[in-house]
């Protein structure tokens, strides 16, 4: 299989998305990067062109249907994708011992990252169903895995996008189009920053980024970094709920405020 020439990458501004863009970049690719905040984006393409790649830059909100579809579709007739990565998203939860998500914090988790994810691939999904050979890679979450009790929000926009990836595998694999689910666990980002809790097995940006690229390029269907993180959550799954409950209860953090 020939590797990628064209790809799609969403949340390129910053984190995951930003790392994979870079690390992808070099003469001969061409780098469709969407975010939502200007100066960020244009850093990261700045980045991506000093390493030798074509960079078209795309500002919109992921959570928003539209013009992003209109506008996805319109490049993907331009220079076709062979890889989608879906890696926008945003984090939020309980800011302080025993307060509550809310609404509005919980909705815009699941808007930004589980619908964010649909506004992404579904639009491109009838022209990527017909070429064999393509990949698409959806970004979810460790917390996907058994929820975290002090961010339900992201736990359920997690939850959601890993069982979205493994159903379009399902269908799509018979097409001859690979679908890779990501399960990272902690990374060094300023998302993380945010965090005040335990991070387990936290990782570099860089060293993530290294692991998924890896399992990117096998076109393996599930990449979960780092292995032990994971086999943890699924195991407190496992568990009877009231004892899951109990460990995860004992897993406490907060998350400040984006700015």
């Amino acid at each position: 299989m020939s590797p990628p020439r064209s790809l799609l990458i969403t949340g390129a501004s910053s984190g995951l998305g930003a790392g994979l863009a870079r690390d992808y970049a070099a003469p001969g690719m061409r780098l469709t990067l969407v975010a939502r905040n200007a100066e960020r984006l244009e850093a990261t393409a700045a980045a991506c062109r000093a390493a030798g790649a074509e960079v078209v830059t795309g500002l919109f909100d992921v959570g928003k249907a539209e013009p992003l579809g209109a506008w996805l579709v319109a490049q993907d007739g331009i220079a076709p994708f062979d890889l989608v990565i879906a890696a926008a998203g945003v984090s939020a939860g309980a800011s302080a011992e025993g307060a509550m998500e809310g609404r509005q914090l919980a909705t815009l988790q699941v808007r930004s990252n589980l619908l964010g994810t649909l506004h992404t691939i579904e639009p491109l999904l009838p022209a990527l169903s017909r070429r064999a050979g393509a990949q698409i890679a959806v970004v979810s979450s460790v917390a996907a895995l058994r929820g975290l009790p002090y961010s339900p929000g992201y736990s359920a926009s997690k939850a959601g996008i890993r069982a979205y990836g493994e159903a379009l595998r399902a269908l799509l694999g018979p097409a001859g189009v690979a679908v890779s689910v990501v399960v990272p666990g902690f990374f060094d980002t300023p998302m993380t920053d945010r965090w005040k809790g335990p991070t387990p097995f936290l990782m570099s940006l860089e060293t993530m980024v290294r692991a998924i690229r890896r399992g990117l390029d096998r076109r393996r269907a599930r990449i979960t970094v780092p292995r032990l993180l994971a086999v943890g959550s699924q195991a407190a799954d496992l568990l009877p709920a009231a004892i899951g409950d109990r460990i995860m209860r004992g897993f406490r953090f907060h998350i400040e405020p984006g700015r």
